[in-house]
């Protein structure tokens, strides 16, 4: 079944919309520090919704739902474990980051460790940010797919120019404020579309819980202690934990934002709030995924869903009255290219400032704009064509989160070994990193079995942290803090000005 017109007509709409109000904020650029920190103007609410918005994606609005209707509610664990990771940033990592003026979370690890292991982070950061986002960007086809009857293929060009207009023109200011209104769509019509499932299954939401409940759709906690299992109340709290670190702390997707705050406390506190906000979130989706179960009970499919994934937007297209379902495949849309431009942006500003500037500081203000619009052209590319490989596996939210999570541990034990030890130094970080980094591609690849994806970044992040500073030790060299507000060397750059040069 395809979507009505006035369905259709809803989609086109709000593309076209969300594309023009995102050139608004064309004009307002004229330097790097408009285009990737939005001169540090944005209100710490709006940071927080855009932190959601650009941690939800697709990948979350298809799949979650999926997830409980396929198990229960235990990824709410995880979520456990995501509030308490922001605890940990507020506390360690935004400090720093405030200390001096900073594009990128890698300049960072140039301050503490030196410009090779700054290399090797932007790195990493680059190659799986656009690896993993290729399989979000996949999510689209998935919707779209289901909705339209084919050309997921161009499903996703369409999605890619339209999102990369406004990032090219706009930068960070039209990618934050975009955001906001993505996520009230999103959630809007979720919200909107859980009450019309509540309507359509015999007995209303009493009927739903009571049926949920019984069939354990609605448990949260299992106290099991194994590596293996994915979701469990340990493997949440430890592991969502250190998964939501490395995502918010070192990830530059995410630590991009928490820059553009106008100082400490308002970065804090976007990114607390953003933590209620993402667990009430979860839960409203996964709400949604058990009353999908109620309702494929009471009205079961001609023929078995082949993966979880398509249950809701299935749902969408053929039960929803005309309006509504073009209101949820836009909400769905509008998370898609959240996330989207937010990855566009961040792989735009770690190539420029930590790598392109590191080799040319001299570059004009109007070369480094001109440029930063060329590198997001780049991985808008890039992304499209990551994202017709990731058309094969399993459930498109567990692959994203295996793929970001193989790196996320060397990064995070890196930043670790750096903010709270005096004694690391640059060859033993690198040392313990690759450790981490070959630990978590052997669980990855051969070990999928033995140990969930929700362990990878705590396995990592451990292994990097005892290697790089046995290592370190076994060096002989003790490694001095430098200030920690003191610039950051040939990569500091001030509004509308050249670098500061090292001294």
């Amino acid at each position: 079944m395809r979507l009505h017109i006035v369905d259709g007509t809803i989609i086109v709409v709000y593309l076209i919309g969300i594309t023009l109000f995102g050139l608004r904020f064309r004009k307002s650029q004229r330097s790097l520090r408009d285009y990737f920190l939005a001169d540090r103007n944005i209100p710490w609410w709006a940071i927080a919704l855009s932190i959601v918005a650009a941690e939800t994606s697709t990948l979350t609005v298809v799949s979650t739902p999926g997830m409980a209707y396929g198990g229960n509610f235990g990824f709410l664990q995880v979520v456990f474990g995501y509030l308490v990771g922001r605890v940990v940033i507020c506390l360690l990592f935004i400090p720093q980051y405030f200390r001096g003026e900073m594009f990128t979370a890698y300049q960072l690890i140039d301050r503490r460790f030196g410009p090779r292991l700054h290399k090797i982070t932007a790195a990493v950061f680059l190659i799986t940010r656009a690896a993993a986002e290729g399989v979000r960007v996949w999510a689209v086809a998935i919707v779209i797919g289901v909705a339209l009857g084919t050309g997921e293929v161009w499903s996703v060009v369409i999605v890619l120019l339209l999102t990369l207009v406004y990032t090219f023109e706009g930068g960070l200011a039209a990618v934050i404020w975009t955001d906001v209104v993505q996520l009230l769509i999103y959630v809007g019509g979720t919200i909107v579309g859980f009450f019309i499932l509540v309507h359509l299954v015999p007995g209303g939401w009493p009927a739903i819980h009571s049926a949920a409940t019984a069939a354990g759709k609605t448990q949260i906690f299992d106290f099991t202690f194994s590596l293996s299992k994915t979701f469990t109340f340990w493997a949440g709290l430890i592991g969502g934990m250190f998964l939501n670190t490395a995502t918010h702390g070192t990830d530059q997707l995410m630590v991009q934002r928490l820059l553009a705050a106008r100082n400490k406390r308002d970065s804090q506190a976007a990114l607390l709030s953003s933590g209620l906000l993402i667990l009430a979130q979860f839960t409203l989706f996964l709400i949604v995924g058990a009353a999908l179960w109620a309702f494929y009970r009471a009205y079961p499919p001609a023929a078995p869903f082949a993966k979880t994934d398509y249950i809701f937007p299935t749902f969408i297209v053929n039960q929803m009255p005309r309006g509504i379902s073009g209101l949820l495949l836009a909400a769905i849309l509008a998370a898609a290219m959240s996330n989207l431009s937010a990855a566009l942006n961040s792989l735009s500003s770690t190539s420029m400032v930590d790598f392109y500037l590191r080799k040319r500081p001299d570059t004009s203000d109007q070369k480094r704009l001109r440029l930063s619009r060329v590198a997001t052209i780049f991985w808008g590319v890039v992304l499209f064509a990551l994202a017709l490989a990731s058309r094969y596996g399993g459930s498109v939210l567990e692959k994203g989160l295996s793929i970001a999570s193989v790196a996320y541990g060397g990064l995070l034990g890196v930043f670790l070994l750096g903010l709270i030890t005096r004694r690391a130094n640059e060859n033993g970080a690198i040392i313990g990193m690759l450790c981490g980094l070959a630990l978590n591609v052997y669980v990855w690849i051969w070990a999928t079995a033995q140990v969930a994806w929700t362990w990878y970044v705590t396995l990592g992040a451990i292994t990097t942290f005892v290697v790089g500073y046995l290592a370190s030790l076994a060096m002989g060299k003790r490694a001095q803090l430098p200030p920690m507000n003191s610039s950051v060397a040939g990569t500091t750059m001030q509004s509308g000005s050249k670098p500061v040069g090292k001294p």
